[in-house]
């Protein structure tokens, strides 16, 4: 059975500290106690640590020894168009798990009214299930989740490659991923609403340099359609 794996601040001299709700989870739930083992990450390298000491909202580990948490093979970016947050926050939690680096929150043409006014404050809460999702995923660090941006300021996105998801006609995703690809390249995924683009946003994105890309004959949720298209394009860049 896999180790748990919590996010520390950083590791010092062998030692590091957990603090809030996690070491609360921990010393409460968990039951920890001294010695036992669990991974813990400090964003840029993973080890394997004991308790030494557990306290209330503080548990103390001593690094045993690193563990291989290789790196994913490219960072992708997804700016989502806001839909319902019950919905959205699935999202979150599936893409966290697959692999995502940023995740982006957006208003498009046809968001649904007051979303994204709304989306500032839910920020903590997003932020909370992408470290839930990426610690018990065993990733090095949960993405990071942005405020959420109007859709024009999101075809400025700085990326290798740009692919906007579209169910009108557009190729496979799998067909606009070019044979060639660069290790740890930047990618970015444009996922619209649950009313689809509109014409002119279309239009903008192909000006912006965005390739249309589909997922197939079926009409997907956009919670789906954002799950799926990362997993492709991750696993792409894995072969």
């Amino acid at each position: 059975m896999a180790r748990r794996r919590f996010y520390v601040e950083e590791v010092r001299n062998g030692e590091a500290e957990l603090r809030g709700d996690d070491a609360r989870h921990l010393t409460r739930v968990l039951r920890a106690e001294a010695g036992q083992q669990y991974e813990i990450s400090d964003g840029q390298a993973a080890y394997l640590a004991a308790v030494a000491e557990a306290r209330g909202d503080c548990v103390l580990f001593r690094v045993v020894e690193p563990v291989s948490s290789p790196e994913l093979p490219v960072r992708l970016t997804l700016l989502a168009a806001l839909f319902k947050f019950d919905r959205f926050e699935w999202m979150i939690e599936k893409v966290t798990e697959l692999g995502a680096d940023r995740i982006v929150p957006m208003e498009t043409a046809r968001s649904e009214k007051g979303l994204f006014a709304a989306s500032r404050k839910r920020a903590e809460r997003w932020a909370r299930i992408a470290h839930e999702a990426g610690q018990q995923s065993r990733r090095l660090r949960a993405p990071e989740i942005l405020p959420a941006v109007r859709f024009e300021q999101a075809l400025a996105e700085v990326a290798d490659w740009h692919y906007l998801l579209d169910e009108a006609g557009a190729p496979p995703l799998l067909r606009q991923i070019p044979a060639s690809l660069v290790p740890h390249g930047r990618v970015a995924l444009l996922l619209g609403p649950e009313g689809g683009w509109t014409e002119s946003e279309r239009q903008s994105a192909t000006v912006a340099g965005w390739t249309p890309a589909s997922l197939g004959p079926q009409v997907l949720r956009a919670e789906t359609a954002g799950a799926a298209a990362v997993a492709i394009l991750l696993n792409a860049w894995c072969v």
